[in-house]
């Protein structure tokens, strides 16, 4: 099969092959995936420059979102699994072998029904930062009267928590740095759109909600974001975490403790059987209601498209922060 890897960390260019390499098999209680899209993210990317962390075989195909169909199932999985369009999670976490390939094989549970009416792009899309969404909306308790402020409203992630959050009744504000990211930020269903190149967010955010604060903050970036916990968060808030842009983290100490605000870490690599079960199921259903936007995150992202050969060029675009999601195609 032809499939993009690296040998080394480094740039896009430097780094990233395309050629043929062994065909995977499905082993015991896995099935193989014929790829069909493979979804590129900021945390592939880190990696694949070895800011998080050091390649760890002698051979990486990045990427561990992707959607495709079944076409081999290995001892114990069901035949009728056999032609499934599923999407794929984790595809290269601990593994030497992403999705960045025409087949991947992986466990079972690792690819996941995708209905009929979603297409294979849009399930490329779900891995990581629909999972990442799910599961902070859920450590937020969005609901009916909650108010939560989503940092960086047109990235993947922060799309699909307004949507997640908008669908159970809370109010979203979030920050922005352009009218267009405004305008991504709206069409996935926000309320307010704050530019913090432009505005003073903790101004902005005690205006919006009358000086009371939001109940929540769904965060990407700590390190560079904590400053603003006192000036957006009441008291006994929380801070939902899923990215930091540096190894250590200032916090606002004091007001946390007199304000006992909950601080909340979590990596959607690590998610649990059971935070991961109730999260591929809140995605399911979203899909089979049509609750989900994803069309529109697609519609916005899939043009450039990348082919396979052109992976490297993926990843650049992944660097230069393009709203959504990129997509590589085989």
């Amino acid at each position: 099969m032809r499939a993009a890897y690296y040998e080394q960390n480094g740039s896009a260019r430097e780094v990233l092959r395309v050629a043929e390499v062994e065909t995977p098999q499905a082993g015991p209680g896995e099935v193989r995936v014929k790829l069909s899209h493979s979804g590129v993210n900021p945390s592939d990317v880190k990696s694949r420059q070895g800011a998080t962390r050091k390649i760890a075989w002698p051979r990486l195909i990045p990427q561990s979102d992707g959607a495709g169909q079944i076409d081999q199932v290995g001892d114990g999985i069901a035949k009728s699994r056999l032609g499934e369009r599923v999407w794929v999670w984790n595809g290269q976490w601990k593994r030497a072998f992403g999705t960045a390939a025409e087949f991947i094989a992986l466990p079972a549970a690792q690819a996941v029904k995708l209905p009929d009416k979603v297409s294979f792009e849009a399930g490329a899309c779900l891995g990581i930062p629909a999972m990442t969404a799910i599961h902070a909306v859920a450590l937020a308790a969005a609901d009916k009267g909650t108010t939560l402020l989503i940092a960086g409203g047109a990235g993947s992630v922060s799309q699909y928590a307004i949507q997640f959050a908008k669908a159970l009744g809370a109010t979203v504000l979030t920050t922005i740095s352009s009218p267009e990211k405004a305008a991504a930020a709206r069409e996935a269903g926000a309320d307010h759109t704050i530019d913090y190149k432009r505005e003073d967010v903790g101004e902005r955010v005690m205006e919006l909600t009358g000086k009371r604060g939001v109940d929540a903050v769904i965060e990407m970036d700590l390190t560079a974001n904590a400053k603003l916990i006192p000036f957006v968060l009441r008291p006994k808030g929380s801070v939902i975490v899923y990215g930091t842009g540096a190894p250590m983290v200032s916090l606002p100490a004091f007001f946390c403790l007199t304000q006992s605000i909950r601080v909340q870490f979590f990596l959607v690599y690590e998610l649990d059987t059971s935070e991961r079960e109730r999260a591929v199921s809140a995605i399911s259903r979203a899909l089979e209601q049509s609750s989900l936007s994803i069309g529109k995150l697609i519609n916005r992202v899939a043009t450039p498209t990348y082919a396979l050969a052109d992976t490297a060029a993926a990843h650049e675009a992944v660097e230069r922060g393009t709203i959504g999601n990129v997509i590589v195609t085989m």
